[in-house]
C-alpha cells in the first residue's frame, strides 16, 4: 500500500494500468452520475434556473471532480475518488427555491470555505485518526452493503438481464477473476439491446457552456443553505470517504484532499458548483481487487475515473440522456458486481477484533439502514452509534 511516509515509486500510470481498471474507472463514473445526477435537475428546476445554469452546473462539478480525482491520485498513487454531495443536491431540492440565485452561490462558496478551513487547520485529520479501525471497516461495508442488494431488488423486475450478468460475473471470477466485471457489462449491454431495453431515442451530443454567476453574500442563505450543506458533506461525504480509504489500507493523509476538494469547490461556485467532497461507494470500486490485482496500481482505476469525468463534463448535461438510455436495472447491477469484493474485505475486517465486534456491528447494522435524521444520512449516525457502543462497552468493562 502506498502511504504519506514510504518512499513512492516512479509514476507511470499508462504502465500501471489495466483493463480492469479502466472498466472500475468507468463504472465509478457511471454509477456516479446515475445515482444522483437527476437530483441536479430537480433543484434546478425547482430554483427556475434555465437550461444553460443547470448544464453549467454539471460542467463545474464534473471538471471538478475530474481534475482533483486525478490530480490527488497521482499525488499520493492512491484511488482517491471526488464527487459531487449526492445528499447535499438533495438537500438543495428544498432549500434553494426562494433564494436569489447568486446568494445561492454566495452560500456555496461560505460552505466550501468552511470545508477548506477543516482541512488546511488539520482539525478533520484529527478527528478521523480517533476512528477505531473495526468501526470504520464496518462503516464502510454498511454504505455499501444497500447498494449490493439493488442487485437482487432489480431481479424481481428484470430476471433475465441481472441473471445474465450474475452468472456472467460468476463464471468469469471462476477463470479470470480480473475481466469479470468488463465481461458482465459487455454481456448486460447486449442482452438489454437484444431485448429493446436500450433507448437512445433521446440522446443528442451538445457542448456544456459554462456559466459565471457573480456571488452575494447574506445572512439567511448562510443559515439555510451554507451551514446544512457544510454538515452534510462533512458528515455523509468526508467521513466515510476517508474511511474507505483507510479500511483498505490506504494511509493517505487527510487534510490535504479535504483542503484541496474545498478549495477547488470555493473556486468553481460561480459556475453553479455546490460542492465536491471524497467520495466513498464509487470510491469503493476503485479500491477494490477487481479494479488492480496489484493494490499499488489501484490509482489508475481512479486516473480513469477522472478521466471519464472531464469527458462527460465537457458535454454537461448531454451525459443524463445518455445513461437514460441504459436500463436502470444494469446500472445498479453492474455496481453491485463491482463493490462485492470491498463488502466482503469491509465485514472481515470489522469483525475481525472481538472486543470491537459488537460496536461494529452496530455501525454496520445503522449505516445499512439508511437512517436520516436532521437532514444527516445514514453514514454519520452508524459512526456516532458505534463510537458510543464501543465506549459504553469499554467503560463498563474497566
Amino acid at each position: 500500500m502506498t502511504s504519506s511516509t514510504t518512499p513512492l515509486p516512479p509514476l507511470r500510470p499508462l504502465a500501471d494500468t489495466s483493463p480492469s481498471a479502466i472498466v472500475a474507472g468507468f463504472v465509478a463514473m457511471m454509477t456516479g452520475y446515475t445515482s444522483s445526477l437527476i437530483l441536479m435537475f430537480q433543484a434546478g428546476q425547482a430554483a427556475h434556473l434555465t437550461p444553460a445554469q443547470i448544464s453549467s452546473w454539471i460542467w463545474a462539478l464534473s471538471i471538478g471532480m475530474g481534475v482533483t480525482t486525478i490530480g490527488l491520485s497521482l499525488r499520493y498513487r492512491t484511488p482517491v475518488v471526488v464527487a459531487w454531495s449526492t445528499p447535499g443536491a438533495a438537500l438543495l431540492i428544498t432549500s434553494l427555491p426562494g433564494v436569489p440565485y447568486g446568494e445561492a452561490i454566495g452560500a456555496f462558496i461560505v460552505c466550501n470555505a468552511l470545508i477548506a478551513l477543516c482541512g488546511l487547520t488539520g482539525g478533520f485529520e484529527t478527528i478521523m485518526r480517533r476512528v477505531p479501525p473495526a468501526l470504520a471497516s464496518a462503516l464502510l461495508a454498511g454504505i455499501l452493503f444497500r447498494i449490493g442488494l439493488e442487485i437482487f431488488v432489480a431481479a424481481q423486475h428484470q430476471t433475465a438481464l441481472v441473471l445474465a450478468m450474475f452468472f456472467t460475473y460468476l463464471v468469469v471470477k471462476r477463470f479470470a477473476s480480473r475481466y469479470a466485471i468488463l465481461v458482465a457489462l459487455i454481456v448486460g449491454t447486449a442482452v438489454a439491446g437484444g431485448v429493446g431495453l436500450l433507448d437512445f431515442s433521446h440522446f443528442h451530443v451538445s457542448l456544456a457552456q459554462p456559466v459565471w454567476t457573480t456571488p452575494s453574500f447574506s445572512l439567511s442563505a448562510t443559515i439555510s443553505i451554507a451551514i446544512p450543506l457544510f454538515v452534510v458533506a462533512m458528515a455523509s461525504q468526508n467521513v466515510p470517504g476517508l474511511a474507505v480509504l483507510r479500511a483498505d489500507g490506504y494511509k493517505v493523509p487527510a487534510s490535504p484532499l479535504i483542503s484541496t476538494t474545498g478549495i477547488a469547490s470555493v473556486l468553481l461556485a460561480p459556475f453553479g458548483s455546490h460542492g465536491i467532497h471524497l467520495a466513498a461507494i464509487t470510491a469503493a470500486i476503485c479500491t477494490g481487487r477487481e479494479a488492480h490485482e496489484d493494490p499499488a496500481k489501484r490509482y489508475t482505476a481512479a486516473v480513469w475515473s477522472g478521466v471519464f469525468y472531464l469527458i462527460a463534463g465537457t458535454f454537461g448535461a448531454t451525459i443524463a440522456a445518455l445513461f437514460a438510455a441504459f436500463p436502470k436495472a444494469l446500472v445498479v447491477s453492474i455496481a453491485a458486481l463491482a463493490l462485492f469484493g470491498s463488502i466482503m474485505n469491509g465485514l472481515a475486517n470489522a469483525m475481525h477484533d472481538t472486543r470491537q465486534r459488537e460496536a461494529a456491528l452496530i455501525t454496520f447494522m445503522v449505516t445499512a439502514s439508511g437512517l436520516t435524521l436532521l437532514s444527516v444520512g445514514s453514514a454519520f449516525w452508524g459512526l456516532i452509534a458505534g463510537v458510543l457502543t464501543l465506549t459504553i462497552l469499554q467503560w463498563r468493562r474497566a
